[in-house]
């Protein structure tokens, strides 16, 4: 039997009989992928994108990272739509890679990476609610006594907001589907807002005020471009969340690229209105400094009762973003271990709910750990492992998918193909290197820690058998 068609049957087969319920459509798909992509993100890193390269010039970071999100986002495209299945990455890794050997090696170090990076996901948007939050209750600042740790407050909301949206999440798929359109409302409201608010405002003059040497290409230019671009592409992250969702989706060979391409085509333009709106109501030079910017903005023309409005709208908004990462990233441990490649505990459904409550707690218990550590410890070392670990290898996986199996259904393809696929590997080499030191460590370490753990699962495996256990 070829390759091509031993892929379709085994995705035929774990299509048939994963147990999942498809009962997502297009309309909440598309709003699970927009409410995980505007999270907490921009209302945090437009200062820090203008720090970035010091000045309104840093905006480029949205346009490269758009760029970026797009090409990476018709890979994810055509991927989702040959291989709808829960899981995403691991299935698409193990079929590009060779099922039986280096796909497994991927497609495992894939879900231990996720082990580390989704926690780490959920807790970022969790911190950044609790920071917020000490806009509307400055008394979070002060420090709690927990079992002889001090602690802020902050610090606890942060940690308890994973564990509260476990419980949101243990339900059937259907009813999350509603629930994430009404999430996407209160997105909108607040980007919308903004937007709106600024637009009698814009002023070219203040967008154009750059400081001298600003385009000097140098250096100093592309490290801080390519740091810009690290924080647009955090903010934008998201969209191919509804490929993970793949078993539990309606007709996913039209509705996950639809989804994919529609959430980052609106996303960006609502991204690119709102730092138009912010810069020119707030010079660039306070608003890099700024902690709420998105709150000061709206008290500086509108008053402090709406400064405060926009604060409960915006911890809507990363309440709803890290709802949705939660209940994607769930679904990975479980179709590896479904599939024989992860630890058997996570291929667990639940009993009515029919939803993998096992990957989903262990996850949410994780994230509520990581909730002690600080903003941006975390979003370096995500990203590095994140682009080392998945997207790079996944986008070079495409091109040797379309060599090893050719007559695979393909019901969308990469447009322009190859394009967009060697803008994207060519693009996470450069992210990479601007990353720093730090974050590449942290990612090599989960690489190879993850390696290493898999060499010595496959060989107890392989003993095992020989034994007849």
């Amino acid at each position: 039997m070829s390759e091509a068609t031993q892929g379709e049957r085994n995705f035929a087969e774990a299509t048939a009989d994963s147990g999942l319920r498809r009962d997502l459509g297009l309309v909440q798909a598309t709003a699970l992928a927009m409410t995980d992509m505007i999270g907490i993100g921009p209302f945090i890193t437009i200062p820090l994108i203008l720090a970035a390269m010091g000045g309104p010039q840093g905006l480029l970071g949205w346009f490269l990272g758009a760029l970026l999100a797009f090409c990476d986002g018709l890979a994810w495209a055509e991927l989702g739509a040959a291989m709808p299945q829960a899981g995403g990455s691991y299935h698409y890794l193990r079929e590009s890679y060779g099922p039986e050997r280096a796909g497994r090696w991927m497609s495992f170090l894939m879900v231990w990476q996720i082990m580390f990076s989704a926690p780490l996901s959920v807790a970022s948007g969790s911190i950044g609610f609790a920071n917020y939050l000490r806009y509307l209750v400055p008394g979070l600042s002060s420090s709690l006594s927990i079992f002889g740790w001090r602690i802020s407050g902050s610090t606890v909301v942060g940690c308890a907001i994973p564990l509260l949206l476990v419980v949101l999440l243990y339900r059937r798929i259907g009813m999350i589907g509603n629930l994430s359109v009404i999430f996407l409302g209160g997105v909108l409201a607040g980007c919308f807002w903004i937007v709106a608010s600024g637009i009698p405002h814009w002023s070219v003059g203040r967008l154009l005020d750059f400081p001298p040497g600003a385009f000097r290409l140098n250096f100093l230019f592309w490290a801080g471009l390519g740091h810009a671009t690290i924080f647009a592409l955090y903010s934008t992250w998201g969209y191919y969340n509804v490929a993970y969702l793949g078993g539990e989706i309606r007709d996913p060979g039209r509705v996950i690229p639809r989804a994919i391409l529609l959430s980052i085509i609106a996303v960006g333009t609502i991204y690119v209105l709102m730092s138009v709106s912010i810069l020119s109501v707030i010079p660039w030079r306070e608003a890099m400094r700024a902690t709420s910017v998105a709150a000061s903005y709206i008290e500086r023309l509108q008053g402090a009762w709406a400064g405060k409005l926009m604060t409960i709208i915006i911890l809507w908004i990363a309440l709803s973003s890290v709802f949705s990462l939660l209940l994607g990233y769930s679904r990975i441990p479980y179709a590896a271990a479904s599939d024989g490649n992860f630890f058997r505990v996570f291929a667990r459904l639940h009993p009515r709910g029919n939803f993998p409550h096992v990957s989903l707690i262990t996850l949410g218990v994780t994230a509520s750990f990581f909730g002690l550590l600080s903003l941006p410890d975390v979003i370096g070392s995500l990203v590095a492992t994140r682009i080392l670990v998945q997207y790079f290898p996944q986008t070079v996986g495409l091109f040797l998918l379309r060599i090893r199996q050719p007559q695979m259904k393909r019901p969308f393809r990469m447009w322009l193909y190859p394009l967009p696929g060697i803008i994207s590997i060519f693009g996470w080499i450069y992210i990479l290197g601007t990353s720093g030191r730090r974050p590449l460590m942290f990612a090599a370490a989960v690489f190879l820690l993850g390696s290493a753990t898999y060499v010595v699962a496959n060989n107890h495996q392989k003993v095992g058998k020989r034994k007849g256990i």
